[in-house]
């Protein structure tokens, strides 16, 4: 039901304004840190304790940004609606069926004083900024309170929870439990996905291939642009942790420190589960039955305020719950309860743990906690170790079952047990070949022929196989012994588009064999000639790039559906069915669509593919008429490890980038550690700053620049040094 929140409810959701002793705690603790800036912007916090970095860490991120912080923890308290709006509720839903603010805010009763410390500073900093910064405006959070840093506690983008259709949600819930037991929806998946792949690339070398005789690790998480900061966090009590923050988190959650460094990449893994339940109702009371017992299901009201143009409103709703989870859609008459990982204490323990770990077994010691669930990790160490390690939580089940698709919840066999050990996971230590790879693809290829065995292990640790990526990272790794860091910088950013490999073939043989008189075969005949002496690497200056990109976009769409019916995969149905005239057609069409837009089917890749940032909003306009720089590098989609997701927008026929490379580090574990980095735009998201957009020139080119990791270094090249609060 709908009905106006209360003026006293709406006084419990922002707190008062705070008392003159908490600003004094505040203003002490700000005192006893520094903030260095350096000249590109970057935030190097110190402070005496891990509390005092984390207050000034979190200082320093919403003095760049706050909104992209206030955003991120109204998300992970399921309130994003308060602030957006109506079309946010089933969101915020969702969110709340895992995250129960009572629940939170007893695991924060229950936290290590340590842990609690961390956390008090976390909420510190950030109203102590919001105290020292009246012209931010917040949406809704005018106040933070400790426990909310549980809410987000691991720092991916597109966390486990999102897998969860909001759909297909509101058709479950919608009509209240009346009308439950037959609310479904089917979901038509897209013939195509044109949405930039998400995930990242992480690669580490052995001292035996490297020139220095140092290991390397390459940094490159591939996420919507602007989405963590770079950040820098130093104590007196042995912190000492550079790389990206997700915007309001107190750790960093992709980088280094003096002596080990860490990668994740968006995991593969099976380890989200759906479970049919069935569902038996006997005087308005909800049952579910387990091995032929009926159990009481559990049942919980979740009330989502939403804002409206006449004010705040909001709908209660009554959710239910079995052991497996919460329930989310139905499906043939079954309930559907979605199992997945709920540890975010322990999760925000291992966050934090892991930026002091300086070796292999330190390492190995955080990663037996098991709550990194969406992640492959990358692992490079002064030691001259190298590791890959596979999800981190993957929970025994039976192997004889798909767990791809939802399973018999009424079967006690078909329970989750506890998540398999380190040495039942297919992960890579220090092999012989010298290198690890991971880029979103299977575990079996992580180190060549030193990689884990498909068959030794459950079909459920990898749900997809290999990717373009995954084949382009292998040419650049093996057979080498020469790395530096320079080299592998080039590596990251080689210019090999692999997956235009087993389809462009095709359109050249449909060329060669199409008769003389075909209508388009004279047509098209230069734009042949080209792809023909292609070598398949993308340029800004590459024109083959820009008609091979058009061509096998129309041609993907052109023959989705006839693949689908042919049980092919479209990339598959191309190389091999598609023909002649569907494909000289779509290379006419694609050629046309060029020369509409640009004047020219020859036009250069960088007269289309373009680095924009106008403004500093969440979601930002793009402009034709507006400054841009050109980017060479291409959709992770063709292989390209340097990835760049861009598309048309209303208004525009450039394409601009919003997703792929955001922030790159490539890293050598010496005597000194050293590293060279480059952050999408900039590190602020104020466009009157300097910083505001200063990498762009560097990371459209990927010419990444010096990271100032030491206390000389950071001097050396300071803008400005304050105190939270005194700049």
């Amino acid at each position: 039901m709908k009905k106006p929140i209360l003026l006293l409810l709406a006084l419990t959701i922002v707190a008062c304004a705070p008392t003159d002793p908490e600003v004094a705690t505040w203003e002490a603790m700000a005192d006893e840190i520094t903030i260095t800036r350096d000249d590109w912007g970057i935030a190097h916090v110190h402070g005496p304790t891990d509390a005092h970095a984390v207050f000034g860490a979190v200082f320093a991120q919403a003095e760049d940004d706050f909104h992209r912080i206030e955003r991120n923890f109204l998300f992970s308290q399921g309130r994003l609606a308060e602030a957006y709006g109506e079309d946010e509720l089933w969101g915020d839903l969702r969110m709340k069926l895992f995250i129960d603010p009572v629940e939170i805010q007893g695991m924060y009763a229950e936290s290590p004083q340590w842990l609690k410390d961390l956390m008090d500073a976390w909420a510190a900093g950030l109203n102590y900024y919001l105290h020292t910064h009246p012209e931010t405006d917040p949406m809704v959070l005018d106040r933070f309170e400790p426990w909310m840093a549980l809410t987000f506690s691991e720092g991916s983008i597109g966390g486990d929870i999102e897998r969860v259709n909001t759909r297909q949600l509101e058709a479950f819930y919608e009509d209240g439990p009346m009308g439950m037991a037959m609310a479904q929806l089917d979901i038509e998946e897209p013939l195509i996905d044109w949405e930039e792949p998400r995930g990242s690339n992480g690669i580490a070398i052995s001292p035996r291939n490297t020139v220095n005789g140092n290991a390397l690790l390459l940094i490159n998480p591939h996420t919507s642009f602007f989405f963590r900061s770079e950040l820098h966090m130093r104590s007196d009590e042995g912190l000492n942790a550079y790389g990206a923050s997700t915007w309001g988190q107190f750790f960093i959650y992709q980088g280094f420190n003096e002596d080990a460094g860490w990668m994740h990449t968006s995991s593969g893994v099976d380890n989200i589960d759906e479970y049919l339940e069935t569902v038996v109702e006997r005087d308005g009371q909800y049952f579910y039955v387990v091995d032929g017992e009926e159990r009481p299901m559990v049942t919980k009201e979740i009330t989502v305020p939403y804002r409206t143009d006449a004010g705040m409103e909001e709908r209660t709703f009554t959710t239910f719950r079995t052991h497996h989870g919460p329930i989310v859609r139905s499906q043939d008459g079954k309930w559907v309860a979605t199992a997945l990982m709920e540890e975010p204490l322990s999760a925000l323990i291992q966050s934090w743990d892991r930026t002091k770990r300086t070796n292999l077994d330190g390492y190995r010691e955080n990663m037996s906690m098991h709550t990194n669930s969406s992640n492959n990790t990358i692992f490079a160490d002064s030691e001259g170790n190298i590791a890959y390690w596979h999800s981190n939580f993957v929970p025994v089940r039976r192997n004889d079952v798909d767990w791809t698709r939802p399973v018999d919840g009424s079967v006690s066999a078909n329970d989750w047990g506890e998540p398999h050990s380190i040495d039942e996971t297919p992960n890579v230590f220090n092999p012989s070949v010298g290198w690890i790879q991971n880029t979103n693809n299977w575990p079996y290829s992580s180190a060549g022929p030193d990689s884990p065995q498909e068959s030794e292990y459950p079909r459920y640790f990898q749900r997809s196989g290999e990717n373009a990526r995954g084949i382009h990272a292998i040419r650049v790794l093996e057979n080498r012994s020469d790395f530096t860091l320079e080299g592998l910088l080039e590596a990251a950013y080689s210019s090999q588009m692999p997956g235009f490999e087993p389809i462009l073939p095709a359109l050249i043989q449909a060329h060669d064999r199409a008769p003389a008189s075909h209508p388009l075969k004279a047509e098209v005949s230069d734009q042949i000639d080209m792809l023909r002496s292609w070598d398949y690497r993308w340029g800004v200056e590459s024109v083959a790039t820009s008609v091979a990109t058009y061509w096998a976009e129309d041609m993907m769409e052109r023959v989705a559906q006839t693949a689908r019916n042919a049980g092919l995969s479209t990339n598959d149905y191309i190389a091999q069915r598609a023909s002649i005239d569907e494909h000289l057609q779509s290379l006419a069409a694609a050629s046309n669509l060029l020369e509409a837009e640009f004047g020219d089917w020859r036009t250069p890749w960088g007269e289309i593919n373009r680095f924009q940032r106008i403004n500093g909003d969440i979601q930002q306009p793009f402009s034709d008429d507006a400054p841009s720089l050109p980017v060479g590098f291409h959709s992770g989609r063709w292989g390209s490890l340097a990835s760049f997701g861009a598309r048309r927008y209303p208004g525009t026929a450039r394409r601009y980038g919003t997703s792929g490379n955001s922030f790159v580090a490539v890293v050598e574990f010496g005597e000194r550690v050293t590293a060279l980095a480059v952050t999408a735009g900039g590190e602020s998201g104020d466009p009157s700053s300097p910083h505001f957009n200063d990498q762009a020139e560097r990371y459209a080119t990927g010419d990444l620049r010096p990271v100032y990791f030491y206390p000389e270094d950071i001097e050396a090249h300071a803008e400005e040094t304050y105190s939270p609060g005194r700049r």
